[in-house]
C-alpha cells in the first residue's frame, strides 16, 4: 500500500485525540457561497480529497450553475461525484446518482425532485436534504476518494437508484459493467472544460440490485452496456423507513484503482464516516485557531479557510497511480499527485497561504508542476483532470515554484524546476513570441494583450528570484530585463497601461471600458499590476505623492464600467473590483507611499462588508480559494503583495488572537496588539525593496508610433512618442539609416516605420514597427448600422482598407453588431463594371457571434434607387461551434453602379441550447471586397 494509506490513518490517529477539545469543523457553512456569484458547493468533501459529493440543482453551463448548485433553485436532479468550487467556466459533475421511488424515468424531469432548504443541512465533510417528490431522505459524507450515500425511504414500494452519464458536460464513452448484484464499474469518459477526462467509479450497495431500465447509446451485451442511462432498482421492495447504503470510489487511471480506492471505507458504518471526515476537517482547520466572541467572525473566518482546502484535489489512487497529462498511467511513488489548478487566481493569496501552513503539499504541487512538465511540453497554466484548459493567462506555475524557493521549502527539485519554468517562458505562443521580440504584447499579437503583457513580466521576475537563487547570472539578468516590460505599455500621458496596435497606442481609450485588450477587467483594474517593481511603478507617476493620489482616485472614482459586460467584475470600490483577482493586492500599495493607515482602512471595509454567513455571502466567485484565502490572511494582518519575495506585507490583525500551527516550526501568536517589530520578529518582515542594482532602469520603453489609420488613400502624416527623459530615432530600413525624430513626417506610398527610443547614457530600448498601406482606390463606406464600441476595426474605413482578419476576433479587426442588421453602403466614386460582391462575416458561437441568416446586395447608380444584385444565404449552423470565417460571394454579370449596399440579416435570439439563450447575437464583419 503507498505511503498515502498510511498518512490518511495516522492522520486519523493524530488527529482524533486533538479533535476532542478542538471542534473548528462545526463552525463551517458549506452554503456560504452557494447563491450570488460565488458558484460553490454544499456537498461532502474532505480536505483536498478527490470526491465531491453534492447535489446538482443544475443541469446546464449557466454563469451561476457552474457549481453544479444554486441556492436560488428549489429542483435537484441528481448527486454526483465531482464539483469545483467557485470557478466560471462548467464542468465536472461526474457518476451522477438520484433516488427515486416507483417505475423508474430517464426524463430528468420526471425523476428530478422539489427540496426546500428548511430539510437541507451541511457542515464540514456532509450533506442532508429531503427529495420532497419522492419522499426520500437523503445524506451525503466521503472519504478522500469515495463518496457515502444513505438513503431513507419514508414509504414503501420500488425503490430504484437512477445512474445518468449523460448527465452535464458532453459524454464521449460510457460503460457501465455490472460485476454483481451489488456491484457494478462506470468508466465516464467525457468532454467539457477538460476535453478529455475520464473518470471510472466502483459502486457497491449494501442490498443486492437489478437492472430495470436501460437507456443505451452503443452495444449491449451480457453485464455490459454503453454510452448508458441505467435504472437500477432493488430486488424486493422496501418497507417504509427502510434506509439503502451506497458507496462509489473514484479513479483516474481504471477499474482496478477504483476497486483499490473503495478500500477507504471498509465498513457501512455512515455514522462513523461522518466523524472521520470531520476529524480530517478539524486537522487542516486547526492549523489557524483565531478567537472571538462574534459566532459569525468565526463562521465566515472558518469557512474561508475550509474553502483553501477544498482543492487542488488528489489525483491519484491509494497505490500512486495517476493520469498524467500525456493521457498516460504513471506512479508517484515519492510525493502526492493533484489537479485542480486554478492558478491565474490561487498564485495570489492561496498559494502563499499554503506555504505557511502547509509546506509538504506546497512541494507536492510543484512535484506535480514538474511531471506535467515532462509528460505535456510545459508547466500548467489552468490545469483540470489531467487537460490543460489554456483558460486565463500567463504561466503563475513559477510563481508558487519560486515563493517556495525563497522560502526555503524542500521536497522538489529545484533545478527540474527552474528548467520547467524557463521553456515555458520561451515558448512561441499566446503572444510570448512577439513578447520576447518586442519587449510588449500588441493587439495585432494576441488578444489580451495588455494583461500577458503584465502577467508575464511578473512571471519572469519570479524566473529571475529562481535563477538567482540557482547562481544563473545570464538568466537572472535576462529574465528581470524582461519583467520590466510592463513599461511599454504604460502611457506616461494618460497614467495607464494602454493597449497597442500597429506601433502606436490604440484610440480611443477609456480606462473603464472592458474589452478584449484586457482579462476579466480594464486598464483601472490592471494600471497597478506591478507587483515585481513598485518602486518603479510609483516612479513613472511622479513620485510617492502623485501615485496615492492615484491610488486614492481608484478607490473614489464612478464604480460604473463601461465596454463590455464582465459578470466576474463585482464587489467594487470605485474601479477596484473585490470581485476579481486583479484587483486583490491593490489596498496593500498605500504601504508603499508610506500611509498603511489607508491600507488597513480598506481592508478592515472589505473584511466586513464583502464576506458574510450568508449563501451570498461572497462578493465574486471563490475560485477555488483564492477570494476566501484573502480573507484569511488579511484578517490575520498579513498578505503577500509579491509571491517570490521574502517578507509579508502587514495590515490589522482582525481577532483578537490568533494562533498559527507551523509544520515543524512549532508556533505563532498575531493579535490586534501584535506590532510591526513583532511581525518582522515572527517571520512576517517586511517585503525587500524589489528593485535589485541598475537592472530597473536598463530597459528603455519603446516609442509610440502614432497615425490617424493603417491604411491611406494618398498621405499619411506620421509621428512619434518617446517616453519622459528619452528621445526617439526612426528609419524606413529596419537595421540601418535610423534618424532622429523630431517632427511629424509624411508617408505616400505603403511603408512601415522602425522606430526606436534611447537615453542621454545611448541605451534604446527595443525597435517598434508600425505598417501603413496605401489603398488601391478611393472609396468611401457609409455604415447605417452601429458597431459596438468594442468592436470597431478602426472605424468604418476597416471594412473597405484590404486588411483582412483571422479568426482571432479578440485582436481588434472585426466589427462587431450585436442585435440588429448590417446595413452599409459603398461609393466607389465612379460608374464601374462590377462582376463580384463578397463579404467576409465571422461565427464563434460561443461569444455569442453567428454568422448573419442571409446577405443581400444591392446596387444604385444614384445612392437613392436601388436594385437588389441578389443575396446569398447562410450554411453554417448556429450551432457549429468552430471559430471559421465565411465569405458570402455573389457573382453577377457585368454591372454598371456607383453604390453598393450590403445587407447582413442578424440571426436575432439565441436559442434555448445557448449558454445565453434569450441574448441578442453579433454579426461580426471585417471587409467588403468588391470585382
Amino acid at each position: 500500500m503507498k505511503k498515502t494509506a498510511f498518512l490518511f490513518i495516522a492522520a486519523l490517529v493524530t488527529a482524533t485525540g486533538f479533535s476532542q477539545n478542538h471542534n473548528f469543523a462545526q463552525y463551517v457553512n458549506p452554503f456560504v457561497g452557494t447563491g450570488g456569484h460565488g458558484h460553490t458547493f454544499p456537498g461532502a468533501t474532505v480536505p483536498f480529497g478527490m470526491v465531491q459529493l453534492s447535489p446538482d440543482t443544475r443541469i446546464d453551463g449557466s454563469w451561476d450553475g457552474c457549481g453544479g448548485y444554486h441556492y436560488s433553485d428549489s429542483i435537484i436532479y441528481g448527486f454526483s461525484h465531482t464539483h469545483l468550487n467557485g470557478v466560471g467556466v462548467s464542468d465536472y459533475g461526474d457518476i451522477m446518482l438520484m433516488p427515486t421511488m416507483g417505475e423508474p424515468s430517464f426524463d430528468n424531469k420526471t425523476y428530478s425532485s422539489i427540496f426546500s432548504h428548511q430539510h437541507e443541512k451541511a457542515s464540514a465533510g456532509y450533506y442532508s436534504v429531503k427529495l420532497d417528490k419522492h419522499n426520500i431522505d437523503v445524506r451525503l459524507t466521503a472519504s478522500t476518494r469515495v463518496g457515502f450515500h444513505e438513503y431513507t425511504f419514508n414509504e414503501a414500494g420500488q425503490a430504484n437508484v437512477i445512474l445518468d452519464l449523460n448527465h452535464r458536460d458532453k459524454l464521449l464513452q460510457g460503460d457501465v459493467r455490472i460485476v454483481n448484484s451489488r456491484t457494478i464499474e462506470i468508466l465516464r469518459r467525457s468532454e467539457a472544460w477538460a476535453r478529455d477526462q475520464y473518470v471510472f467509479a466502483r459502486i457497491e450497495f449494501n442490498q443486492p440490485m437489478t437492472i430495470n431500465k436501460v437507456k443505451a447509446n452503443g452495444k449491449n451485451e451480457a453485464n455490459f452496456y454503453s454510452g448508458t442511462e441505467v435504472a437500477l432498482s432493488f430486488s424486493k421492495p422496501v418497507a417504509k423507513g427502510e434506509k439503502i447504503w451506497v458507496k462509489v470510489a473514484l479513479s483516474p487511471t481504471g477499474y482496478e484503482g477504483a476497486a483499490l480506492n473503495l478500500t477507504e471505507i471498509k465498513h457501512w458504518d455512515f455514522e462513523r464516516t461522518i466523524k472521520d471526515a470531520a476529524v480530517l476537517w478539524n486537522l487542516e482547520l486547526s492549523k489557524i485557531q483565531v478567537e472571538s466572541n462574534d459566532q459569525d467572525k468565526l463562521a465566515i473566518f472558518y469557512t474561508a479557510l475550509y474553502h483553501t482546502m477544498m482543492q487542488p484535489n488528489i489525483a491519484e489512487d491509494l497505490d500512486g497511480k495517476y493520469r498524467g497529462r500525456d493521457n498516460q498511467i504513471h506512479v508517484a511513488d515519492t510525493f502526492d499527485y493533484y489537479t485542480v489548478f486554478s492558478l491565474w487566481d490561487t498564485f495570489r493569496g492561496a498559494h502563499p497561504l499554503y506555504t505557511l501552513i502547509d509546506k509538504k503539499r506546497t512541494a507536492d504541487y510543484i512535484n506535480t508542476f514538474i511531471k506535467q512538465y515532462e509528460q505535456g511540453g510545459r508547466l500548467p497554466v489552468w490545469e483540470l483532470a489531467s487537460n490543460e484548459t489554456d483558460c486565463m493567462i500567463g504561466y503563475h506555475s513559477v510563481s508558487v515554484i519560486a515563493d517556495a524557493m525563497v522560502k526555503g521549502i524542500k521536497g522538489f527539485d529545484y533545478e527540474k524546476a527552474f528548467e520547467a519554468a524557463k521553456h515555458s517562458a520561451m515558448l512561441d505562443h499566446l503572444g510570448l513570441e512577439a513578447y520576447k521580440k518586442n519587449g510588449f504584447i500588441s493587439i495585432d499579437d494576441e488578444h489580451e494583450s495588455v494583461s500577458k503583457t503584465l502577467e508575464y513580466a511578473y512571471d519572469d521576475w519570479c524566473i529571475a528570484q529562481m535563477a538567482k537563487l540557482l547562481n544563473k547570472k545570464d538568466d537572472f539578468e535576462y529574465f528581470m530585463r524582461r519583467s520590466q516590460s510592463w513599461r511599454n505599455v504604460f502611457d506616461s500621458q494618460t497614467g495607464f497601461m494602454r493597449p497597442k496596435k500597429n506601433g502606436g497606442w490604440d484610440s480611443p481609450f477609456e480606462p473603464r471600458e472592458v474589452n478584449n485588450n484586457f482579462t476579466e477587467g480594464n486598464s483601472w483594474q490592471y494600471s497597478f499590476f506591478v507587483p515585481q517593481d513598485i518602486p518603479g511603478l510609483i516612479a513613472v507617476h511622479g513620485g510617492k505623492e502623485k501615485f496615492e493620489a492615484k491610488l486614492d482616485e481608484l478607490f473614489s472614482a464612478p464604480s460604473e464600467t463601461t465596454g463590455r459586460d464582465q459578470a466576474d467584475i463585482t464587489g467594487l470600490i470605485g474601479q477596484y473590483a473585490h470581485g476579481n483577482e486583479p484587483s486583490h493586492h491593490m489596498v496593500y500599495l498605500y504601504n508603499y507611499v508610506g500611509k498603511p493607515e489607508k491600507t488597513k482602512k480598506k481592508v478592515t471595509y472589505i473584511l466586513n462588508e464583502f464576506y458574510k454567513n450568508t449563501p451570498d455571502g461572497l462578493i465574486g466567485n471563490e475560485d477555488c480559494g483564492q477570494m476566501s484565502a484573502w480573507y484569511v490572511l488579511n484578517s490575520l494582518g498579513i498578505y503577500s503583495v509579491t509571491p517570490g519575495q521574502i517578507g509579508w506585507n502587514a495590515g490589522q490583525p482582525y481577532f483578537n488572537e490568533a494562533r498559527l500551527r507551523l509544520e515543524n516550526q512549532g508556533e505563532i501568536i498575531l493579535s490586534k496588539e501584535t506590532s510591526a517589530l513583532e511581525l518582522e520578529n515572527l517571520g512576517f518582515k517586511k517585503p525587500e525593496n524589489a528593485s535589485i542594482g541598475d537592472l530597473f532602469t536598463t530597459l528603455i520603453p519603446v516609442p509610440a508610433i502614432q497615425a490617424e489609420s493603417k491604411a491611406f488613400k494618398k498621405e499619411l502624416e506620421v509621428s512619434l512618442i518617446a517616453a519622459p527623459g528619452t528621445k526617439a530615432f526612426y528609419s524606413f530600413e529596419q537595421d540601418k539609416k535610423f534618424k532622429k525624430y523630431t517632427k511629424p513626417f509624411t508617408i505616400k506610398k505603403s511603408s512601415t516605420v522602425y522606430a526606436y527610443s534611447a537615453d542621454e547614457m545611448g541605451k534604446r530600448s527595443n525597435v517598434v514597427a508600425a505598417s501603413y498601406f496605401k489603398k488601391a482606390n478611393d472609396w468611401s463606406i457609409n455604415i447605417a448600422s452601429r458597431y459596438s464600441t468594442q468592436y470597431h476595426a478602426g472605424g468604418p474605413e476597416g471594412l473597405i482598407d484590404g486588411i483582412l482578419g483571422n479568426e482571432n476576433w479578440r485582436k481588434g479587426d472585426w466589427q462587431g453588431y450585436q442585435g440588429q442588421d448590417f446595413v452599409a453602403v459603398i461609393d466607389l466614386k465612379k460608374e464601374t463594371k462590377i462582376n463580384e460582391i463578397s463579404g467576409r462575416f465571422l461565427q464563434d458561437t460561443r461569444a455569442w457571434i453567428v454568422m448573419p441568416a442571409k446577405v443581400e446586395y444591392y446596387i444604385s447608380t444614384d445612392n437613392v434607387n436601388f436594385e437588389l444584385a441578389g443575396s446569398v444565404s447562410n450554411t453554417v449552423a448556429a450551432d457549429d461551434y468552430k471559430e471559421q470565417i465565411k465569405a458570402f460571394t455573389l457573382e453577377i454579370k457585368a454591372i454598371q453602379a456607383r453604390y453598393v449596399k450590403v445587407k447582413a440579416y442578424n440571426f436575432g435570439k439565441l436559442p434555448d441550447w445557448h449558454q445565453g439563450a434569450g441574448g441578442d447575437a453579433y454579426i461580426f464583419t471585417d471587409e467588403i471586397l468588391i470585382k
